[in-house]
C-alpha cells in the first residue's frame, strides 16, 4: 500500500465530500504525518501489531485525550481505506481499544466576575482622551463580549459571523458551527442588541471589502487570537486573577442556563452539539447549586424528632 498517496486521497476525501472545516483538516493532516513518520516505510503492510505499536507510543507520548483523537484519526483513515476496497484488512477491526480520559469539569465564570468584566467593558467609553478609533474598538470588544455570553457560541462561529447573519430587528443571529451546520439563535436581550447595533454603526470607518461582521483596523476578519487577547486585557484591567478564556463563556452560558432548569435539549440546540452526551457533560452540580439543593430540598428536612 503506497501510504503518501492514500492519506492525500484520505484528506481530499473529507475536504470536498465531508466537507471537514480547515481546523478539523489540518489536525487530520498533522495526525497522519505523525503516523506516516512512525510507519517510515510508505509501502510497509500494517499489521494489527503495527497500529497496537503507534497507539502504546502514543500514550508513551501523549495525554489520554490527545492520545484518543489521533488514534481516531488513523481509525477513521484505515475505515475510509476499507470502504474503498483500498486496503481490505483494516487493523483497527481486530483491535479493542480503551481509552480512559479523566474527566474534568468545565471551568466556568462567576457571575460577580462578569459583572465586573462587563463594567470594566462599559465604563472604558467614559474616557475623554480616546481616539475615534479607540472608542470604535471598544464598542466592538463589548459586542463580542455580549455575543459570546448571550449566545455560547464557539469563538470559531463567532469569528465567522457576517453582516447578514445577524438580523438585529428580528433579533437573530444564523451561525455555521461543525460540519457547516446551520443553526438560528435568538437575540433576546436588549442590551445585547444595543452593543450589537453601537458596533455596527461604525463600519463605514473601516476601510474593507469582505463580510465578516467583526473586524480589525486593516478590515480583515478578526482571529481567534485578538479575541483572546481582547479577554485578557479586561481581565487584566478588572483586577481578575483567575484565567478567563472565551470557551468559559460557552461553559458558563450552558451551567446557568442549566442551574435555572431549562431543558438540556434546548440547550443542546443552541450549543450545536450533534449529540446530547456532549450537552450532559454540563449537567455537572456546581458546589453552591448543590448546597442549595441539600439546604432546602433535601428530605431529611421533612423529619421532625
Amino acid at each position: 500500500m503506497d501510504l503518501d498517496k492514500n492519506i492525500e486521497l484520505f484528506l481530499k476525501y473529507c475536504k470536498y465530500q465531508k466537507n471537514l472545516n480547515f481546523k478539523t483538516l489540518k489536525a487530520y493532516k498533522i495526525d497522519l504525518k505523525q503516523f506516516r513518520i512512525f510507519i517510515q516505510d510508505s509501502n510497509f503492510q500494517i499489521s494489527k501489531a503495527t497500529i497496537s505499536n503507534y497507539i502504546y507510543f502514543l500514550h508513551g507520548k501523549y495525554k489520554a485525550k490527545s492520545s484518543k483523537r489521533k488514534i481516531a484519526t488513523v481509525k477513521c483513515f484505515f475505515n475510509f481505506l476499507e470502504y474503498e476496497e483500498i486496503y481490505i484488512d483494516n487493523p483497527f477491526s481486530k483491535l479493542r481499544l480503551k481509552s480512559q480520559i479523566p474527566f474534568i469539569l468545565p471551568k466556568t465564570i462567576s457571575i460577580q466576575t462578569l459583572n465586573r468584566l462587563f463594567k470594566t467593558a462599559y465604563s472604558s467609553l467614559d474616557n475623554s482622551s480616546l481616539s475615534e478609533y479607540e472608542t470604535i474598538c471598544i464598542h466592538r470588544d463589548i459586542a463580542v463580549l455580549e455575543l459570546l455570553f448571550a449566545t455560547g457560541l464557539r469563538v470559531s462561529e463567532l469569528c465567522s459571523i457576517k453582516k447578514n447573519d445577524i438580523d438585529l430587528v428580528q433579533g437573530i443571529v444564523k451561525v455555521y458551527g461543525k460540519g457547516s451546520k446551520e443553526r438560528i439563535i435568538q437575540l433576546t436581550n436588549s442590551k445585547v442588541i444595543t452593543a450589537l447595533s453601537k458596533y455596527r454603526e461604525f463600519y463605514k470607518y473601516f476601510n474593507h471589502e469582505n463580510d465578516y461582521f467583526f473586524i480589525n483596523k486593516l478590515g480583515n476578519k478578526l482571529s481567534e487570537q485578538s479575541i483572546r487577547f481582547m479577554i485578557n486585557k479586561y481581565v487584566i484591567l478588572t483586577g481578575i486573577t483567575e484565567h478567563i478564556t472565551p470557551h468559559m463563556f460557552r461553559h458558563t452560558f450552558a451551567t446557568l442556563l442549566l442551574e435555572e432548569d431549562v431543558d438540556i435539549r434546548y440547550i443542546q440546540q443552541i450549543l450545536g452539539h450533534s449529540s446530547i452526551i456532549t450537552t450532559q457533560i454540563y449537567t455537572h452540580v456546581t458546589s453552591s447549586k448543590q448546597r442549595e439543593i441539600l439546604t432546602y430540598k433535601h428530605p431529611r428536612n421533612r423529619i421532625s424528632i
